[in-house]
């Protein structure tokens, strides 16, 4: 085994207690790390758009918003991050619309932004909260498994070659079919169900995971890059190991708020409402 693979390995492992550990004690905690992944998104999304250099101004923005943003997510003061997300993405986006700069300023406040507000929300403090995170965990991390080991194996047509060459058709529909398979399971292990909701869950989240893969190699492959930043040994960057789970999150955030916002006015748990429990 040579040094980059045992890196790898390493940091993975390490990667994962620490998620596991704060996803199950949840609070401040797993609000931290929401906070922290948000900054590092924005981070890594302006390295590679250049927005420093394009918009040195613009950038002192997106990143005033992440910190306000990543304070709101810490002190649980959900109502705040958001009306602060809105307003610092319409500011920019008029601010790019009269001056003529960067587009990814505003998509890059609203990309990270949104990653640890929802990240947070979801986990939320009650039990239907934490099986909602080894939920959309279970369903992400089943489709970027099989969906390599498939591709690998079986092959066929590629899924988006000019975005990125590696991904096939029979991938995708094997990372799908195993997250289905590891998102159910998950789920029934805590609360019985008689409906298709959770696997018509798990399989709408697997796709958003895919499509948000294919999102961060556009953008990667756009500006010339191999890794969204090195900040992780052995694995590259945050957004290269969050990609798929960065849009299955939104999905899933944005799905249950619209579900919520049906219930009469009344107020539930985001992981009640999405599983159904």
């Amino acid at each position: 085994m040579n040094r980059e693979l045992r890196l790898r390995i390493v940091s993975g492992i390490i990667l994962a207690v620490v998620v596991l550990a704060a996803t199950w004690f949840g609070g401040l905690g797993f609000r931290l790390l929401a906070a922290v992944i948000g900054l590092l998104v924005y981070y890594e999304w302006s390295t590679i758009t250049d927005l420093h250099g394009r918009d040195p101004q613009g950038n002192a923005l997106g990143w005033l918003a992440l910190v306000l943003i990543a304070g709101a997510t810490v002190l649980g003061e959900s109502v705040y991050s958001i009306e602060v997300l809105a307003a610092f993405v319409a500011v920019t986006a008029i601010m790019v619309g009269i001056r003529g700069k960067s587009w990814w300023l505003p998509g890059g406040i609203f990309y990270s932004g949104l990653t640890a507000i929802a990240l947070a929300e979801m986990r939320d403090d009650d039990l239907r909260g934490f099986v909602l995170m080894l939920f959309v965990f279970a369903t992400v991390w089943a489709t970027d498994i099989f969906a390599y080991f498939v591709g690998r194996a079986i092959g066929g047509p590629k899924l988006a070659p000019r975005i990125s060459p590696g991904k096939t058709w029979s991938g995708a529909i094997g990372g799908a079919i195993a997250a289905v398979l590891a998102g159910t399971a998950v789920v029934w292990s805590f609360f019985s169900a008689e409906d298709l909701r959770i696997p018509i869950l798990a399989l709408v989240l697997s796709v958003c995971s895919q499509s948000g893969d294919l999102f961060e190699s556009f953008i990667k492959r756009k500006f010339g890059v191999k890794d969204s930043s090195h900040l992780i040994p052995g694995h590259g960057g945050v957004m290269d190991r969050v990609d798929g789970l960065i849009f299955a999150c939104f999905a899933a955030f944005l799905l249950a708020i619209v579900m919520s916002l049906t219930m009469s006015g009344e107020t539930f748990s985001l992981g009640g409402v999405l599983l159904g429990v």
